[in-house]
């Protein structure tokens, strides 16, 4: 099938595409939501906006849509994007793992526009698919974190194998999922098999509030490496 990928820049969207994509499917189309809202209930926001430089890594074709990001108007914005590609494509590749509430409303909006809703990692066990992605050949660092034992140190890490050890046992102890998908952390995808090159961070900020506990790494300036 035709598929439009809905990426928001992070391990899980850009996982679902390759593996669309790895299952004989054809990319026509990245979609990204940018939330105006950084508590959208449904869009990644730390540097949704180089969602672009990916799709150009791709090859892929973007449309970027603006989104106030209010709960349940957020899926409109989606829908009309979607609605406006019409005959172009024949669904859409979602990377929702366990979140009932994406993924209903996801699939909800495929049925409207009668499309196929394909959700490659749904239901898959958090740790393997962590560790699938690593040896998939992808290179994935920590863009914000807003969890209990997860600290400023975290902001800009490579989620490596040693990273994934540690991350497996707080998320243990605190009680959140690993692969972070109730918004305990947030990640960026600088490269996969996907890509034409390499991302890599020229410059970046970190963004720390001690009273909640939470921070983003905010990537400032990108530069391209060939693999």
């Amino acid at each position: 099938m035709r598929l439009a990928a809905l990426v928001s820049g992070g391990k899980d969207s850009i996982y679902a595409a390759y593996s669309a994509k790895r299952s004989g499917h054809e990319l026509a189309y990245i979609v990204s939501l940018l939330s105006d809202n950084p508590d959208s209930y449904m869009w990644h926001v730390p540097n949704a906006r180089l969602t672009k430089l990916q799709a150009e890594l791709m090859g892929i074709p973007i449309i970027q849509q603006r989104t106030a990001g209010e709960k349940e108007k957020e899926l409109a914005d989606l829908k009309t994007v979607l609605a406006n590609l019409g005959s172009k494509i024949d669904g859409i590749v979602t990377g929702a793992i366990a979140s009932k509430y994406q993924m209903s409303r996801i699939e909800k909006i495929a049925t409207d526009l009668g499309l196929a809703c394909v959700a490659p990692l749904w239901k898959k066990e958090p740790l393997e698919l962590l560790q699938s992605m690593l040896r998939d050949g992808f290179e994935i660092i920590i863009t914000a974190v807003a969890a209990g034992g997860l600290d400023e140190s975290w902001l800009g890490r490579k989620l490596d194998s040693a990273a994934v050890s540690e991350l497996t046992k707080v998320s243990r102890k605190y009680r959140f999922s690993v692969i972070g998908e109730g918004g305990e952390f947030e990640s960026f995808v600088l490269d996969c098999p996907l890509f034409s090159k390499r991302i890599k961070v020229a410059e970046a900020e970190k963004r720390w509030d001690s009273k909640s506990g939470s921070g983003t790494f905010e990537i400032k300036r990108t530069e391209l490496v060939k693999k």
